[in-house]
């Protein structure tokens, strides 16, 4: 860690002394390190005391998917490794779930956003995101895990407002924008591929990365992976705006990214339906073509305990519980999958139909 920011200036040239910084980890959910869906406590353990160092006071936080309460956050803590992470460093783990409103008129979808009061008292915000696939937005890293200053279940709200992915993938981008991070960190030690955010696999891939421009990390990390950038709504939406050029322009320090590029790391089984994007065919045909091809969730009866998280979190409130199973009206579900991601137990399952299984294997 210390290395690749003395690349980049050294965290001194980020964070002067008394400056509150904000640590924004990803804490999508009550999972242990080892599972590979949180930022790795070790991770954050190395920012925490680089940014003392500094005179920095750090403080780690997130808006987990889920309920937003001081308890939910406290228990995210310990299972995470961040409790620890405090008691050994000294840092503060927030806990304060009040929301604020703010104004964005540069925005290009939102216009006002309800933010978490926690990153508008920071001096300094830093996110510190893990390197996973997204079953919605095919991968997420140091743009997407942005959409965690938006407090708890108000994302759901956001979700329904913004079911096409171009549109929600702008809205990430408003985020970030507004946030404009000092510096950009990503855990890819060990990384998830597959269905994640939460449903994939842990995937050891030996990278951490720093950098002063979210968009251009992600074009890195995607690089990594041997995912095409292009096929990533939200760093489509970031070129669109001129926000970043050229991908083969993207200045590198430190290690050559050569020594990494894993050619068989598993992606998605979502991220081919949007083929059309690329295809200039008429709308009418193009829907009737999604409808047939895209993935659905299904539930997994041995699996599931009933707990009704899925239908909590569901933004259009298209799934409802019935004799503790959940039941999904397919007609209505925006493919979101927020009900993959949040499941604590896995027992949400991405299907193809057989059409899309033929035509994207």
């Amino acid at each position: 860690m210390q290395q690749g920011l003395a690349e980049i200036g050294g965290m001194e040239r980020f964070v002067s002394p008394g400056q509150r910084v904000f640590l924004k980890v990803n804490l999508l959910m009550k999972k242990a390190p080892e599972e590979a869906v949180t930022t790795h406590p070790a991770v954050v353990e190395a920012v925490v005391r680089l940014v003392q160092e500094a005179g920095g006071i750090p403080i780690i936080g997130d808006s987990p998917g889920g309920v937003y309460t001081a308890k939910a956050l406290r228990n995210i803590y310990a299972l995470s490794g961040l409790q620890g992470v405090a008691e050994r460093t000294g840092a503060i783990l927030n806990e304060d779930v009040e929301q604020v409103s703010v104004s964005y008129p540069e925005g290009k979808v939102v216009k006002n956003l309800t933010v978490t009061k926690s990153i508008m008292d920071a001096d300094v915000i830093i996110p510190l995101s893990k390197l996973k696939t997204h079953a919605m937005m095919t991968f997420t890293g140091a743009v997407k895990i942005l959409f965690g200053v938006i407090p708890g279940l108000l994302k759901a709200e956001y979700h329904f407002r913004m079911p096409d992915l171009d549109d929600f993938a702008n809205l990430l981008v408003d985020i970030c924008e507004w946030v404009k991070p000092s510096l950009s960190i990503m855990d890819g030690i060990v990384g998830m591929e597959g269905d994640g955010p939460s449903g994939g696999k842990p995937r050891s891939i030996g990278a951490l990365l720093l950098s002063t421009d979210p968009y251009a990390m992600d074009v890195v990390a995607c690089k990594l992976i041997n995912l095409n950038p292009e096929m990533v709504p939200t760093i489509r939406a970031a070129q669109a705006r001129g926000l970043i050029s050229n991908f083969d322009q993207v200045s590198l320090k430190g290690d050559d990214i050569g020594i990494w590029n894993i050619r068989d790391f598993i992606l998605p089984k979502t991220m081919s339906v949007d083929f059309s994007d690329y295809i200039p065919i008429p709308k009418v045909i193009k829907d009737s073509i999604i409808r047939k091809v895209r993935p659905f969730p299904t539930f997994s009866p041995e699996i599931c305990v009933g707990c009704g998280d899925c239908a909590a979190n569901c933004p259009p409130k298209v799934i409802v519980m019935q004799n503790k199973r959940p039941q999904v009206d397919l007609q209505s579900c925006i493919r979101c999958f927020c009900c993959h991601e949040l499941c604590p137990h896995k027992a949400v399952n991405i299907s193809k139909p057989l059409l899309g299984r033929l035509l994207f294997r």
